[in-house]
């Protein structure tokens, strides 16, 4: 197994950082300018549009972290950490190219084969491959070690059954990303492997979820025999516990656990500065405090990614944090007045919030990791 992600890396000077950010502005700006979206939050699930993260890809601001050999540019996390504020606070059209690059591209760098590495990595990097996720399911929820996908040894590979549920925009994804039990024998915890697969793979059934404002972009997936090449394990079988657990803390651990909300944070701003109404400033000056804090802590867990650690703990209390944040900042926009127009900043952000504290994980397994570290220190 492959420890890419711990490859030499361009270190990156405030310089550097700042070019990186204009960039971004630069981009989000004239799309938005030319009316080619409408900021929204919880961007990175519900904003897709392939042409946008086409052009990132163009740029070479997708995978910006992984080797050059991959279509990577070898940029430290800083660099990435840089890219993802921008695209949040700008509420860009992100949700194409958000997972793959965020943690299936980093899970593949370290314990992918050569194979899949070069079969997926530049695909991610060039915006042609979508991905999507396949933890979650009906009866498993956030609990993941109780999955119930089977996935059974076969000539050349496996072949995979059972149900996701929660899949975000399984309906446009190429690829997805599957934890399966590879063995039923001892603890729940333990016969679970990592798999990638293709999407229009036989056997795949996609079925819609739509939510109550009539938007489409969770699914339930159903696989029946779903034939997965051997290559296309992801490390070593019956390994995947620790593995997902090292996995989500990429996805616990970035701003978007933080930034989720933040076009509607804007709204109550400009709402209030319209009004020259100052009757909630210190309410505005301590979310923008605690906003300052997260950010910090964003940064901590990038510079454990360029030690080559995976911050498990540190995303975990990031994730606790950022959910109470983020329900806080819906919780302030509609004290100052902002109305739920359909598809409006208040009511998108509604829409959103009851995933906040289930995905990625949800708040007591939050803090039972966190007990559980500070316990063994």
């Amino acid at each position: 197994m492959s420890s890419t992600v711990a490859a030499a890396r361009v270190v990156s000077t405030d310089s550097d950082l700042r070019s990186l950010r204009d960039q971004v502005r630069n981009l989000t700006s004239r799309w938005r300018d030319a009316g080619r979206y409408t900021p929204q939050s919880d961007c990175w699930l519900r904003s897709f549009d392939l042409e946008f993260s086409k052009e990132l890809a163009d740029i070479g601001l997708i995978g910006i972290t992984w080797p050059t050999r991959f279509g990577g540019a070898s940029r430290d996390a800083r660099a990435r950490l840089v890219v993802t504020e921008e695209l949040l606070r700008a509420g860009a059209p992100v949700a194409a190219h958000w997972i793959g690059d965020r943690q299936i591209g980093p899970t593949v760098l370290r314990h992918g084969t050569p194979e899949l590495q070069q079969e997926l990595l530049p695909g991610i990097t060039s915006a042609s491959y979508v991905f999507c996720l396949g933890m979650s399911e009906p009866e498993a929820g956030s609990d993941l070690a109780a999955v119930r996908t089977v996935a059974k040894r076969v000539n050349g590979g496996w072949s995979v059954s059972g149900r996701k549920t929660w899949t975000s925009n399984a309906h446009r994804a190429t690829h997805g990303y599957l934890l399966a039990r590879t063995n039923s024998d001892g603890r729940k915890h333990e016969g679970l492997s990592e798999f990638a697969f293709a999407m229009d793979s036989p056997g795949v059934e996609i079925s819609p979820i739509v939510d109550m404002s009539g938007e489409h972009h969770f699914n339930e997936v159903t696989l029946t025999d779903v034939f997965v090449p051997e290559h296309c394990l992801i490390g070593t079988e019956g390994n995947g516990w620790r593995q997902v657990v090292e996995q989500l803390s990429f996805e616990r651990g970035g701003p978007e656990r933080v930034l989720t909300t933040y076009p509607l944070l804007i709204a109550a701003v400009d709402k209030l500065r319209e009004a020259g109404d100052d009757r909630h400033d210190r309410e505005l000056g301590e979310l923008i405090a605690r906003l300052g804090g997260l950010r910090q802590q964003c940064w901590e867990i990038a510079a454990a990614l360029d030690e080559g650690r995976a911050p498990v703990t540190e995303a975990a209390s990031l994730k606790y944090l950022g959910t109470r944040f983020e329900v806080d900042v819906i919780e302030f926009g509609r004290r100052v007045g902002l109305g739920v127009q359909r598809r409006g900043p208040l009511s998108t952000a509604l829409m959103a919030s009851p995933g906040f504290s289930i995905r990625g994980g949800a708040s007591d397994v939050l803090l039972s990791i966190v007990a559980k570290s500070g316990a063994r220190a």
